[in-house]
Order: C-alpha cells, then structure tokens, then sequence
C-alpha cells in the first residue's frame, strides 16, 4: 500500500472499534449471528432488488488491517496497543447466508446473515450496510423505471448526477442488473462489460452554429451508430435537419439510427417527429427521450401511447429522487448459542438465525414468503429456500455468478411479481408471514429479556 493511504478496514465507524476492544478486553468474544434486512419500505415500494453481495464478499474476503491502519488508529490515541496487535492479526473467519444478487425481496425478510466470532461480525457491519443500502436502493429505482418502459429500451445518463464517483460506478451496475441496455459510463462500461452508449451534447451542435452542419459533421464520424440531438434550437427544425441528414446517408448506403428529444412536451413531439420520420420513408429511425424522467413521466407517456422506442435516464434515477435513502439495518439476533432481539418501540427484531422460504402458485407468480428458524427451516418445510451459504470459514462456498447472469435471474425473479405490486403505483403489500416456530421463539425470547431486566 502507498503511504499514508488507509484499507477498506477502516471505512467503519467509529463505535463499531470502541465496542471491539471493549469485547476484546472483556472476553465477550464469542460466536454471533447477525440479520440484514429492511424494515419498512418507503410509500410506493411494493419490493427490492437485493444488490451489494459481490461487494460484500470481496470484501469479507480481504478484510486485514495493515500496517497504515494501526498506525492510522494509534494516531487517534484512544486504543490499546494490545487490541491494535489483535487488528493487526485479524481475518474475517465467519460465515455468510445471503438471497442471491438481483433477487426480489419484501420487508423484514433477512437477505443476508453473517455468523462468527462478535468482534468480526462486529466491525464489518458499517461497511456492509453501505454497500447494500446503495446499490439496492439504486437496483430498485431502476428495476421500477424498466418495469415503467414496458419492453422499451432504457439507458443509464446517471453518471454527471450520482452522489460521487464510486455511486456512478454503482449506478451503472446496479441498473443493468435491473434490465438497463447500457451505459453512458465508460469506467463502468469497460470495467463491467455493460454495452457503452451515447448520443451528442447541445454545446456540440451550438459550436457548429449551424445544426445541419453540426449534424453531418457527427454522421461523417458515425455513419452506422449516429443518434442525432433535436432540440438545442427549435424541435421540430432539428427533425427535418435531422431528415435531411438521414437521406444524405442514404446516399452513401448508411442509416441514421435515432433521434434524441430532450425536452418540452414529448408526448405532443414524439408524435409530429415520428409523422414526419414516416412521411420522409425513415420509419426504422427510431425516437428516444431524455430530460429529467423516472418510472411516473415514462409511464404517462406510454399510457397515452407516445410513440417513444427508448428512454436515457438521470438525475431522477441515479439519486432514486423518491425514494433517495433505503433503511437496512443489521442487528445481533444470536449470540453464544442464545437468541436475541430489540424490544424498542417500532424497532422489535426476530431473533435466532433464520431463513426465509418462497411458495410459487401454479401459474408461476410468487404468492408467499415464510420466514423460519434456520434449524426449523433445515428439517423440511416447503418452499424455495432464499438464503444460501455464500462463506464458511470466512471462505467462498460457490463462485459469485456473472453481471450478466445476475442479471438473467433477476429478470426471471421480477417476471413473478404479482402484477398488483409491480408499476408506479402499486397495490396493497406482498404476503410475508412469520412461521409458528419463529414466533414461539420470538415470544419466548421477549419473556427471557424482561424476566432478567433488560426488557
């Protein structure tokens, strides 16, 4: 490592440390279990797309602290030098229950479970939640805006708009997991095999001067891949000097692929710039929309059966405007054998490792989610069992599957919501029950905390 520079160990907080020496100087040092998962969706979130395990693997795998990091924590003068000589030798040893990436999952249902010694379990957790905060939140934004285009192409613009270099990264990811055809991102085209995309900008065209001219200039560079901008100046002139760009490259045996509208009213533009494509025989150049669209404006538009063949998105997206934080949260539910939970107020747990089974009707929609005991689980009761060994011994058990193939599976997974819980505006809630097993457990558990005190 260069100096001065820190590891992933310590993107941490600064809590998560303070109660490790304290575990360690205790002896509080035995095995834990501890549950990820989302409590309460926001209003119009009827699921999620569980995204971050790769990060989350990787990262678990290569857990040390380095030399720079003890120094780094020594500077602060509050640890131990017996608890640094500890870091300096630590190794995430645990284990790791997770759904799959791109899975569809609803609230209170674990999507990862990471067991072994507390003090790892422990200092793992800030970085854990942030990865799968982000890139979930980011995955269910842009599976909603798929589900919105209805078949039609969608593309991520998000990259100028995200909060900082690493969530533009993510953004690109995680959406095409979603079902996005592509990038603007070019570090995350190259870096994740996502199909790079992209038209022009409007200072392009404005430093030509003249549109047709700006226009031909492009074709020139393009004459296979060209999507011409219409609206820097006036929408409609931009469409017939786009027409006649279009018939130049005819000429020379090319094809403009696509036109770009970018504001004002698209529904009315799309209309009178496909009339005008048509009557000009460029039917097969199709019409693309950008500025400031989500799921709600692109669900509108194709309601009122814009003719729109494909959507770039943004801001809205790469921020998920509506809904711009998620709330996982990641709590001790077992520790040395014993299950434990949080009585708070709105913030009461299940306790004990768990899983959570899915039941599929026969007309292939979900229906049902359980969530179990883990060792209830274990001895047979149904359904698809969605959390899965990803680590023991703070090893892989199975290789992590390609962007491509998470992808796939996600796709198969948001196929069977049931279509009351997919678009815009869903209705009602997904059915998740919490088997008699767990809820014994949860009751017995409650009555052992208030009997000793602590509730």
């Amino acid at each position: 490592m260069p100096p001065n520079s820190s590891s992933d160990s310590l993107f941490t907080d600064l809590y998560q440390l303070t109660m490790a020496q304290s575990y360690y100087q205790s002896g509080q040092t035995e095995r834990a279990t501890f549950s990820l998962f989302f409590r309460n969706f926001p209003t119009k979130r009827a699921y999620y797309v569980f995204c971050g395990l790769e990060s989350a693997v990787e990262y678990l795998e290569n857990l040390e602290f380095f030399e720079e990091d003890i120094d780094s924590l020594d500077s602060l003068g509050i640890f131990d030098a017996e608890f640094l000589g500890y870091l300096g030798k630590l190794r995430f040893t645990g284990d790791v229950r997770a759904m799959r990436e791109g899975e569809v999952f609803f609230e209170n249902e674990p999507v990862m479970e990471v067991s072994g010694p507390i003090i790892e379990c422990q200092l793992v957790e800030t970085f854990l939640l942030n990865r799968v905060n982000l890139e979930s939140m980011l995955a269910t934004k842009a599976a909603r805006v798929v589900d919105a285009a209805a078949g039609r192409s969608v593309v991520d613009f998000a990259t100028r708009r995200t909060h900082g270099l690493d969530a533009g990264m993510k953004q690109a990811r995680s959406s095409y997991i979603a079902g996005f055809d592509g990038t603007s991102n070019v570090a995350a085209a190259t870096e994740f095999g996502i199909p790079a995309v992209g038209t022009m900008s409007h200072s392009f065209i404005s430093s030509f001067g003249d549109e047709r001219e700006a226009f031909r200039a492009y074709a020139k560079s393009f004459p296979d891949s060209s999507t011409l901008l219409v609206d820097t100046y006036d929408t409609l002139g931009g469409v017939a000097n786009a027409i006649a760009t279009a018939k130049d490259m005819e000429a020379g045996g090319h094809r403009l692929r696509a036109i770009r509208l970018d504001s004002g009213d698209l529904e009315s533009l799309a209309r009178s710039s496909r009339a005008m494509l048509d009557e000009s025989g460029l039917d097969y150049v199709q019409i693309l929309a950008s500025g400031g669209l989500d799921e709600y404006p692109i669900s509108d538009l194709l309601k009122s059966e814009a003719p729109i063949d494909g959507f770039g998105v943004g801001t809205r997206v790469g921020a998920s405007a509506d809904a711009p934080y998620t709330d996982f949260v990641y709590k001790l539910v077992e520790y040395d054998g014993k299950p434990i939970m949080k009585l708070s107020e709105d913030k009461v747990n299940l306790p004990g490792a768990k899983q959570v089974s899915r039941h599929i009707g026969f007309d292939g929609t979900m229906r049902l989610d359980m969530i179990h005991r883990a060792d209830e689980y274990a001895s047979g009761r149904g359904g698809e069992p969605l959390l899965l060994p990803m680590m023991e011994n703070g090893e892989r058990t199975r290789a992590l599957p390609s962007l491509d193939e998470i992808r796939t599976f996600h796709s198969r997974r948001a196929a069977m919501l049931p279509s009351g819980l997919q678009g815009p505006e869903p209705e009602g809630r997904y059915r998740v029950r919490v088997s008699d097993h767990l809820a014994e457990l949860r009751e017995e558990t409650m009555e052992r905390i208030r009997a000793s005190g602590s509730g």
